[in-house]
């Protein structure tokens, strides 16, 4: 992790995420705020900065836009775009594709429980012609998603365990979860850990939260800090800002075109996605 964070201050200044500005308390409980808005045709958009600190300093490591539709009774389908803060200047990737693959953008379509994986290390794996590498039960948020935000509030069941033991807070509220509350709560969450068997100490780490809300009790702001023991990453603490826009606005997010999806890797793909796993930081202990 520490190779990684350097490669980045090369790129560019640390930045720590600033704590969350202030403004009037909330009016609205945001769990019935979001629930108004949960309808099929409807969603939520969000942008998103990941901060790896280690050793006091921080860096951003990842920025990640995309978009959660709703069907009756939560989230049916996700459209996320991961790219970290990597320049192939800094990485001398011309002549190394998985390296190469670090600079790049992933994308990931999420439909139902079907993944859909294209751009990032995917593009040099699927065979010529093919775009969209299509995986069932696969992860929501693609490879970059291990680094994204784990709390995944446009679910209704997640939002209300926040809940639990939330306290009123400038501008909204704050809080902790534990990875065991969850993972028993967010659905999203056990599909973004991958099969990943958890330790009783790994279950009872906090994930600290602060939400921002509007005046309509909308949430607009998520971070969340934590280990990065937590989710099983090698090393250093995470700090994840998530800011949301358009709830309840129109939206819908369909498969890609079958005749650009595959189900097949090129010969030596599986190898070289569990290499770029290793590049990027991706450890399990």
């Amino acid at each position: 992790m520490k190779r990684i964070i350097t490669g980045l201050a090369l790129a560019s200044a640390a930045a720590l995420v600033t704590a969350t500005p202030a403004q009037a308390a909330a009016p609205k409980n945001p769990v019935a705020a979001v629930k108004k808005h949960i309808a099929p045709g409807k969603g939520v958009k969000f942008t998103e900065r990941t901060t790896i600190i280690e050793d006091g300093e921080g860096a951003v490591f990842l920025r990640r836009t995309g978009s959660f539709a709703f069907g009756r009774s939560g989230v049916v389908a996700s459209d996320i775009t991961g790219k970290l803060a990597i320049n192939a200047d800094d990485l001398d990737a011309e002549e190394d594709s998985l390296l190469a693959a670090l600079t790049k953008s992933e994308r990931t379509i999420r439909v139902g429980t079907t993944s859909y994986l294209s751009g990032g290390i995917w593009a040099s794996v699927v065979p010529e012609g093919e775009t969209w590498y299509k995986v069932p039960h696969g992860p929501p948020a693609g490879m970059l998603g291990m680094f994204g935000q784990p709390v995944n509030i446009a679910e209704p069941a997640t939002l209300k365990a926040l809940f639990k033991n939330a306290k009123p807070a400038t501008g909204g509220y704050k809080g902790k979860i534990t990875v065991g509350e969850l993972r028993k709560a967010s659905a999203w969450f056990r599909a973004s850990r991958m099969g990943a068997k958890d330790s009783a100490k790994t279950l009872k780490a906090p994930i600290n939260w602060r939400l921002t809300v509007d005046a309509k009790g909308l949430p607009t702001r998520l971070v969340t800090t934590f280990a990065g023991s937590a989710l099983s990453l090698d090393g250093g603490n995470l700090s994840i800002d998530t800011r949301f826009t358009g709830w309840g606005g129109k939206l819908t997010i369909k498969a890609p075109s079958a005749d650009e999806v595959t189900t097949d890797l090129e010969e030596g793909g599986e190898k070289a996605v569990e290499e770029f796993g290793k590049l990027n930081g991706i450890a399990r202990k």
